[in-house]
């Protein structure tokens, strides 16, 4: 029986030198049928042909505008062949037989609609940045993640249904994308591989966490560990992600959290520290969610 081929889907942001890393990582897979297809979101700073240079076999597509992570990713599906698609970030490095696993996984499971590996934080002598996930508190709108800055002993070496995979690698067979549609792309950034496994549940589909598959995120190289832009989209989004996500009590009760204490705290700690960029651009999340009140707030869009 012929080998399943892999689309690993990354997207590239001034960043060519980083996503060069990761795929020279990717020239050691153990798995013998994949694409690794790049998609830069017109980096106004950096080359992106440097990629195709050093690493021919990639398939740069070129962005004329940012679209995105969710944009990104939804251009290179497009083009993409596999039977499964991996969504990668390029800031990091795999495990060589890390597909295997998750290949395995959705021939033998069906109802399999998506699933991310472990993650190990870079260079941290294997420190946890996720296991699994236990969903999102609906008191808060924060994801709780399972094994977070955990040393790895082994604690969490059980595949198996989570509630929720990691946006830092997770794989869709393409027969699930066809059905549900492709990533939402209100988010822009942040949010959107949370909403994107509400939706594949919705439609039936089990998530999971494949401990036997294994790699290595360097975390916020693109937009940087504390960046206005990730003020802006995080407290927007999260809004924006209950709206669409949560129903009744648990809707109110996050929102309110969010708006009476979340946001407030922040807002005092960002004055505080004379942060003030970072205070417009909280303030802008939530202007944004009040002037989209009758907008996007449904998973279906």
């Amino acid at each position: 029986m012929a080998t399943p081929l892999v689309s690993i889907i990354s997207i590239n942001y001034n960043q060519a030198r980083v996503t060069c890393e990761m795929v020279a990582s990717l020239r050691q897979l153990t798995y013998p049928a994949v694409e690794i297809i790049v998609v830069d979101n017109a980096s106004p700073a950096d080359d992106p042909g440097l990629i195709t240079e050093q690493f021919p076999e990639v398939q740069l597509i070129r962005s004329p505008q940012n679209l995105g992570f969710a944009g990104g990713n939804n251009l290179g599906i497009r083009q993409a062949r596999g039977k499964y698609i991996l969504f990668l970030n390029n800031d990091t490095e795999v495990a060589p037989g890390f597909l295997e696993p998750l290949v395995e996984l959705f021939e033998q499971n069906p109802e399999a609609g998506i699933a991310s590996p472990k993650i190990i934080f870079h260079g941290s002598n294997g420190i946890i940045q996720y296991a699994g996930s236990r969903g999102i508190n609906t008191w808060t709108g924060r994801s709780v993640t399972i094994g977070h800055l955990e040393p790895d002993y082994g604690q969490h070496n059980t595949s198996g249904p989570t509630q929720l995979a990691d946006g830092a690698a997770m794989m869709v067979p393409r027969r699930v994308i066809d059905e549900v549609g492709l990533m939402p792309e209100v988010y822009f950034l942040y949010y959107e591989e949370l909403d994107y496994c509400e939706i594949i549940k919705r439609w039936g589909y089990t998530c999971h966490y494949v401990a036997e598959s294994t790699i290595y995120h360097k975390e916020s190289m693109s937009v940087g560990k504390a960046s206005v832009l990730k003020t802006y989209y995080m407290n927007r989004n999260r809004l924006l992600f209950i709206r669409r996500n949560f129903t009744g009590w648990s809707r109110w009760t996050s929102t309110c959290v969010f708006l009476l204490a979340a946001l407030p705290k922040k807002a005092v700690s960002f004055s505080w520290r004379s942060e003030w960029s970072h205070l417009r651009a909280l303030g802008r999340g939530l202007w944004w969610n009040l002037q989209h009140l009758a907008g996007p707030s449904s998973a279906t869009s």
